[in-house]
């Protein structure tokens, strides 16, 4: 579903299950974090607000709090989401150029994470908590004119409980051609 808000011009879109749930096919189903992701657009930036729950860990036994693996698994699953959704609905100059076949060729070989920093500020409840994401730049760059181009997005997250509990972070990924 998609919306307007006249007064700033911004455009959002609702949650697509049945792309959520295609993007998050390729993870184990007790693996699938984020349950609800809403996109927008504000001048150029990509941003989108959205739901996880993680019920137990797929790794380790019950820390009581969101820690580094599982807040990278969820942010790989919220950037997923946003660059599919970006390509569907034709959002920026860059994914407005794939076709949805291309996403999916592309996200598991070719979208990879260049540089990870988060920080934990307060203990986050695993069990119910919320997201944000954005793609702050997206730019095209060669590393050597023979190459093809190879997509630089500039990305932070947040996420956070009802409880006061916080962490985000800043990422760097690269998206090499296929």
């Amino acid at each position: 579903m998609f919306t307007t808000n006249a007064d700033t011009g911004d455009a959002g879109f609702a949650t697509d299950h049945d792309l959520l749930d295609r993007v998050l096919r390729c993870y184990k189903p007790h693996c699938r974090y984020l349950t609800a992701m809403c996109v927008t657009t504000t001048d150029g930036v990509i941003r989108s607000s959205g739901n996880l729950s993680i019920g137990e860990s797929c790794y380790i036994d019950d820390t009581g709090h969101l820690n580094a693996v599982e807040v990278n698994i969820c942010f790989n699953q919220m950037l997923y989401y946003v660059i599919a959704k970006a390509v569907q609905e034709r959002i920026g100059p860059i994914f407005a150029t794939w076709t949805m076949g291309d996403y999916w060729r592309r996200q598991l070989p070719n979208i990879l994470i260049a540089r990870l920093t988060s920080t934990f500020r307060r203990p986050v409840d695993p069990r119910r908590f919320f997201g944000e994401f954005a793609i702050t730049s997206a730019t095209q760059r060669r590393l050597r004119p023979e190459d093809p181009p190879l997509i630089a997005l500039d990305t932070e997250f947040r996420c956070w409980d009802e409880a006061g509990g916080e962490a985000s972070g800043t990422v760097a990924v690269a998206i090499v051609a296929s």
